[in-house]
């Protein structure tokens, strides 16, 4: 089951969020051999997502979301839906966090 997380993504800078995944011991979880993918959309049927780049930190268990400047100002500000998945070296793909997105208006252009 995945995680509840939820982010605040300012409209129009640069967003960066980094999360640790751990195991029931609270070590953290070896990411070398995996991959991973993570979207947000208005809702969860909508067929328009915005992908986040997602970099593994391998043996740290490290997850790091992130979007550019000019990704994140060509959102509409309001609350979106996100998750994040990993695959393992078979294939095998688990959600590990997902939440809402919450993507706060810019004044400044």
């Amino acid at each position: 089951m995945a995680i509840k997380a939820n982010l605040i993504i300012d409209q129009g800078a640069n967003f960066t969020t980094t999360i640790t995944v751990t195991d029931n011991d609270g070590l953290p979880v070896d990411l070398t051999n995996y991959t991973g993918a993570a979207q947000m959309r208005k809702h969860y049927t909508s067929s328009t997502s915005t992908a986040f780049t997602v970099a593994l930190g391998g043996a740290t268990g490290t997850v790091s979301l992130s979007m550019t400047a000019n990704a994140s100002a060509n959102l509409t500000a309001g609350r979106y839906v996100y998750d994040v998945e990993l695959t393992d070296s078979q294939g095998f793909v688990t959600r590990i966090f997902e939440g809402i997105a919450a993507v706060l208006p810019n004044v400044t252009r």
